[in-house]
């Protein structure tokens, strides 16, 4: 089965075909490194990561950048708030960034451009659009003339008068038409600037990515991504500069509890606060549970289900009784990987881990359990998940939740090893019992005790 994806531009599922027959040229919008990532911004990151793995296992050479915006007016605000330069605020989040993404399995991509570093690119751009008659001055500003591109519209599919009402459109008096977009503005003497033959000033957001996805990739690339609130303006804007993408791959908005995240209602959500509640691994499980087109409602329930769910799988992984190394059959991932061709259907595909799963239990031989083990293992890494060992897994995920006294329990399974290798099996398990009773199940590997969270 070949790969099919949503192309954004048109709407419809496409079958996938790059322009080089095995190279293919990925870029995904990354973030504005001003604060810390919340879930909305871990989104992407985790569906382009899975993307990226399902491309690198088709084709033998993926380019896959993710750029990080580091100026912007946001940082510039930080900055002279704070009475530091804007690459102190820059550093310190994209390395926070860097940071949670790890934490949920999230691969670094081949390229990762900052704009900061591609002004010259830029400013290069911004002369040719001008020559092109795309682009004009006017105060001191560089403007596209959205009506010099007369396609524009052909990615939202709507027409320029409907993305104007109410839409993210900077209103100036010095614009010749109300859509046009600042490409180059000026720069107050306490904002950080850049030479240039207009002026001393800075990028506007469109016009970074378009520069560098020349720069590293070309003029013509096989996938731009993003979140769907890119749509218009921004990738909108980036057709009009020039960029051209045969697929354009958008993910759905995160809503927490039924609500829009934001900072007036106080549910923002940072990854690093996530973290202190679940495993990373679980929160990329929680994000994988929707299809990435749709809307996904993060809440506390989805994300117990995540660990419940992984704390089934990775008790599957552990099972004694399958051979570690056997031969086995790579056909029988065609399901599985028939789900993430069909769009990137990762519901599909988690449901396909399960199925294997179940069939592990029902094997009848240590080598058939061996194979159904080894697939499980397979698939997983090609979602980002189940590639830690089981007690790595177990020891990270317990201490979970408040009511686990990690330190009792640790006590406990020593004093029962100890217990079973004096062969004092009575005490063994009265101690058993009390575990148990914390909801801790116990597997004992040779003469340790090793314990985990009891699945609810």
């Amino acid at each position: 089965m070949s790969l099919t994806l949503t192309n954004s531009f048109g709407g419809r599922k496409e079958p996938f075909a790059p322009w080089s027959p095995d190279e293919v040229r990925m870029y995904v919008c990354g973030p504005t490194v001003y604060s810390f990532a919340h879930i909305g911004n871990a989104r992407p990151a985790v569906v382009f990561d899975v993307l990226a793995r399902v491309l690198r296992s088709r084709f033998s050479n993926v380019i896959y950048a993710r750029n990080l915006t580091d100026i912007d007016d946001k940082i510039n605000a930080a900055a002279l708030a704070q009475g530091v330069p804007i690459g102190v605020i820059t550093e310190r989040y994209t390395a926070a960034y860097h940071e949670d993404m790890a934490a949920l399995g999230v691969l670094p991509p081949t390229i990762e451009p900052k704009v900061t570093e591609h002004v010259p690119d830029i400013i290069g751009l911004i002369g040719r659009l001008i020559g092109e008659g795309h682009a004009y001055e006017a105060q001191a500003h560089i403007l596209f003339h959205v009506p010099s591109f007369k396609d524009y519209g052909a990615l939202s599919r709507r027409s320029p008068e409907d993305m104007i009402a109410g839409a993210r459109v900077e209103v100036a008096p010095f614009k010749r038409h109300p859509a046009d977009f600042v490409l180059w503005k000026p720069s107050a003497p306490d904002q950080p600037g850049w030479n240039s033959p207009w002026g001393r000033g800075r990028p506007g957001w469109h016009i970074e990515c378009s520069a560098m996805i020349e720069r590293h990739l070309g003029t013509a690339i096989d996938i731009h991504g993003g979140g769907q609130d890119l749509i218009f303006p921004h990738h909108e804007n980036e057709i009009a500069q020039g960029t051209r993408a045969r697929y354009w791959i958008h993910n759905g908005f995160v809503t927490v509890e039924g609500r829009k995240m934001s900072k007036s209602l106080g549910n923002v959500l940072l990854v690093r606060d996530l973290l202190r509640q679940a495993p990373g691994e679980a929160i990329r499980y929680a994000l994988l549970s929707a299809h990435y087109r749709q809307p996904l409602d993060w809440t506390a329930q989805r994300l117990q289900h995540a660990k419940r769910s992984l704390d089934r799988l990775y008790g599957l992984v552990s099972d004694p009784h399958a051979v570690r190394l056997v031969a086995w059959d790579p056909t029988i991932l065609a399901p599985f990987r028939a789900a993430l061709d069909d769009d990137l259907n990762t519901p599909s595909a988690l449901a396909e881990l399960f199925r294997f799963g179940h069939l592990l239990q029902q094997a009848q031989t240590p080598e058939t359990r061996g194979a159904w083990r080894a697939a499980l293992i397979e698939a997983g890494g090609m979602l980002g998940l189940l590639q830690q060992t089981p007690e790595d897994w177990f020891q990270q995920s317990s201490p979970i939740t408040d009511e686990f006294d990690v330190v009792r329990i640790e006590k406990l399974a020593a004093e029962r090893s100890r217990a079973r290798a004096a062969r004092a099996f009575d005490q063994a398990d009265r101690i058993r019992k009390q575990l148990d009773e914390l909801g801790v199940t116990v597997e004992d590997k040779g003469e340790q005790t090793q314990w985990r969270r009891a699945l609810s």
